[in-house]
């Protein structure tokens, strides 16, 4: 492991010098370590590369982790991992993708994830994106998420991209029987020309699912960012979709928050709102000794939080 991805796997999954339980470090495209516990299996797709990851049914209080890294220019890799959880565990996946270049070549990873949670089970998904490197070459994060929650499953899905990706695309589908719920909490920021665009489908089919997405953002300089969301609600359900933007300097959101019931019992909601910091919060702060950029820090942070 060279001393990029230990750098990289600090930032993006709170790596120590070693994961302790199951794991698999991708490195510019190949497997730098991995290691399966007694209740989780992690193994090597026989079709294509990306991992399989069998979760024990009744597993409780496991973390999996599964950080990728890209450390020089000139790599676009791509990795499909699948995770099957067995009815009633209960378990944390780490991931994260780091994303260097400092050689003037493009570097991107594309992480396809498909997640199949049995009856029951419960997933907390955490994953932190982040772009280092100097030089022309883009620093790219391609990540696409699809769901699939049976009876009474919970999945919540925390992902915030830290910083210096100049082009993302985010795409999120799911699919939720009766009683399962999807949470996701995405927070973003670009700076200087950077793009980011996020799209979730999510399909309410069971009786009493719900879903909550909500994303916060902060775009600056030059920066452009889309948000789309559909939430389709095709059963008794609950579904809700919120947008928080702060723009800054010269940056631009779209959001294009969008529902569609076909159900009399579905109840679905949207919001979204998009503006700049507020002056009371930042002359609030300026009273207490802060300049005007250290006031626009806090303020930022701990919309961000």
């Amino acid at each position: 492991m060279n001393k990029i991805t230990e750098s990289l796997l600090r930032a993006v999954s709170d790596f120590g010098g070693s994961f302790q339980g199951a794991f698999n470090i991708r490195e510019n495209g190949q497997c730098a370590g991995r290691q399966s516990s007694p209740n989780i299996q992690i193994e090597s797709k026989k079709d294509g590369p990306g991992l399989v990851i069998h979760v024990l049914p009744g597993t409780k209080g496991e973390k999996v982790y599964i950080p990728a890294c890209v450390t020089h220019g000139d790599i676009d890799d791509l990795v499909y991992n699948d995770f099957y959880i067995g009815a009633a565990a209960d378990i944390e996946i780490i991931a994260g993708c780091g994303v260097h270049t400092d050689d003037g070549h493009d570097a991107r990873h594309n992480g396809i994830h498909r997640f199949f949670l049995e009856r029951g089970a419960r997933v907390v998904y955490r994953e932190k994106h982040l772009g280092t490197g100097k030089g022309a070459g883009l620093k790219r994060i391609d990540p696409v998420t699809d769901i699939h929650l049976a009876e009474d499953a919970y999945l919540e899905m925390d992902t915030v991209q830290i910083g210096g990706v100049d082009s993302t695309l985010r795409k999120t589908t799911g699919t939720l029987a009766a009683r399962s719920r999807l949470v996701v909490r995405e927070r973003l920021m670009t700076t200087g020309s950077e793009w980011a665009r996020t799209d979730f489908d999510v399909a309410l089919e069971g009786e009493d699912s719900g879903v909550d997405l909500i994303s916060r953002s902060v775009a600056r300089g030059r920066s452009r960012q889309e948000f789309n969301s559909c939430i389709r609600g095709r059963n008794r359900c609950t579904g809700h979709s919120e947008c928080d933007a702060i723009l800054a300097e010269s940056g631009s959101v779209i959001a294009s928050p969008s529902l569609e019931a076909s159900h009399v019992d579905a109840e679905l909601i949207h919001e979204a709102a998009i503006g700049k910091i507020a002056g009371e919060q930042i002359l609030k702060l300026r009273t207490l000794g802060l300049t005007q950029e250290e006031a626009e820090e806090k303020i930022i942070q701990g919309f961000l939080r």
